[in-house]
């Protein structure tokens, strides 16, 4: 069952982030995060929340990978974060599938659409984000057993300004 959030703000996504970063480092092989939205949709400002709650995030400077495509931070567990814009129409290079099968690492793929969808991994959250008249809308989408326990889990830690709809 997908859940689906109004953001307030970018403080609001970055709660998200956290509450996620809180959820996902304490599963084993957790799921990955699949992340759909517009430019400036706050991609990368949920990202910036989740690696800098976790463990070793002092040692992390959190930016879109844009063009370098993917940055790897010395968090517990280690995230690797994939941008896969420049990437539009090609296959990206073998690192990003070791990333997906890698159990220690939680790894976080913006612009997924650019990714053909036999190329996902079984085991995911989909974050998809729509059009909003005020703050963000994100949908989250499990895609797997994992996934869903992880949706689960954030439903019950739900923040005051991340109003479920």
């Amino acid at each position: 069952m997908a859940v689906t959030l109004h953001l307030a703000d970018s403080e609001a996504t970055v709660a998200l982030g956290r509450a996620l970063a809180s959820i996902l480092s304490g599963m084993h092989a957790p799921p990955a995060l699949l992340l759909q939205g517009e430019l400036g949709s706050g991609k990368t400002t949920l990202v910036r929340g989740f690696v800098e709650s976790l463990p070793g995030a002092d040692m992390a400077e959190v930016s879109s990978p844009s063009f370098n495509i993917c940055n790897l931070y010395p968090t517990e567990p280690r995230v690797a974060h994939f941008d896969l814009y420049r990437l539009e129409g090609m296959e990206p290079d073998d690192a990003l599938f070791d990333c997906l099968e890698d159990p220690a690492t939680i790894t976080v793929v913006e612009w997924i659409q650019y990714l053909p969808r036999k190329y996902w991994p079984d085991e995911a959250i989909f974050l998809e984000w729509t059009p909003s008249d005020t703050g963000r809308s994100l949908v989250l989408h499990a895609m797997g057993g994992t996934a869903q326990q992880a949706l689960d889990a954030l439903r019950t830690r739900r923040e005051p300004h991340q109003e479920e709809q």
